[in-house]
């Protein structure tokens, strides 16, 4: 499997002179090594989206440091917070030098281990990894339907398999009701559904490309606040009541570095050949085959993401129709 900077060199042309925008950037994470190197294939501009500004200029530094020449702009989000995430898609309409997004990557994610809720009364996860982003990503769609490129990649992670949307419990009951994996599980399970919501409402009208991803296992800061002694055990003991291939007591998945788990992000951003499968969920930098990849059909059912849809706009306060 390729890692992210050769595959870099490999689409240069395709990253050269464009526009994009990530979220979830701290030094150490997918995002930040993602950006350091696509720094290399000189875009015009790479926006750092973050909660932590002290933590993206650490970032915004070492790109600076190893290329010089590439414009960066860090860009104040809380995915938390649903007036922070109004607040930042405001000011990037109003940026008048940076006219068209090219490439939007929903990068940012979490695992919260105890039960909370946003200032919007949303469980953490939800709000984080799928709610935050789907206001976010539609509030700045101008920007990108200006683009030729268009193109918004929505990380995902084969964590969609512990649970599918909880539609009528998407925000638990609190402490007793709560379960970390499975809250992960359905923001995981969203991030598919929604790049194929994106990709049925925007493809063939306007021409925007749209996909989910899953990274591979990367231990990275995104599971700092969960006991990671305890994690396979409790994930092999969930995967085994849901009859899981991960389940199996021989079960060990490859971890991978980070260089080649940033790779797909590469790939789903930049492969020129990937518009022949607009919604595809992606793994180890190909399209994923659902007869041999973990991938369930609650996260690629048309139905469910049409209903997650239409219940997120709920969730935000505001419809979007294109």
């Amino acid at each position: 499997m390729s890692t992210a900077d050769e595959l870099v060199v490999h689409y240069a042309n395709y990253i050269k002179g464009k526009a994009i925008i990530i979220t979830g950037v701290s030094p150490g994470s997918l995002g930040a090594y993602f950006v350091q190197a696509i720094a290399k294939g000189r875009p015009a501009w790479i926006i750092l989206a973050t909660r932590d500004v002290k933590k993206a200029q650490q970032t915004e530094a070492a790109i600076a440091a190893s290329n010089p020449d590439v414009k960066t702009r860090i860009l104040p989000l809380d995915l938390e917070s649903l007036q922070s995430v109004r607040e930042a898609a405001a000011i990037i309409n109003g940026w008048s030098d940076i006219p068209v997004v090219d490439v939007l990557v929903n990068n940012a994610g979490k695992l919260v281990n105890e039960y909370g809720v946003t200032v919007d009364g949303f469980e953490r996860q939800l709000a984080t990894n799928h709610l935050g982003h789907f206001l976010f990503t539609n509030l700045i769609m101008d920007k990108i339907l200006a683009s030729s490129a268009r193109r918004i990649v929505n990380v995902s992670s084969d964590g969609h398999r512990l649970s599918p949307f909880r539609f009528e419990g998407y925000n638990f009951g609190g402490d007793n009701d709560y379960d970390v994996l499975r809250a992960y599980g359905q923001t995981k399970t969203a991030n598919i559904l929604f790049s194929t919501s994106l990709a049925k409402r925007l493809g063939e009208k306007h021409g925007l490309l749209a996909f989910s991803l899953h990274p591979g296992v990367i231990l990275t800061n995104a599971v700092d606040n969960v006991d990671l002694a305890t994690l396979p055990d409790r994930l092999r003991a969930l995967d085994r009541v849901l009859g899981n291939v991960e389940g199996r007591a021989d079960y060990s998945p490859d971890i991978l570095p980070i260089e080649k788990g940033t790779a797909t992000h590469v790939y789903a951003a930049f492969d020129p050949n990937l518009s022949a499968h607009n919604g595809a969920y992606l793994l180890e930098c190909r399209v994923a085959d659902p007869l041999t990849d973990t991938i369930k059909p609650w996260a690629t059912s048309p139905f469910e993401a049409e209903k997650l849809w239409r219940l997120s706009e709920k969730l935000v306060g505001q419809k979007f129709s294109y």
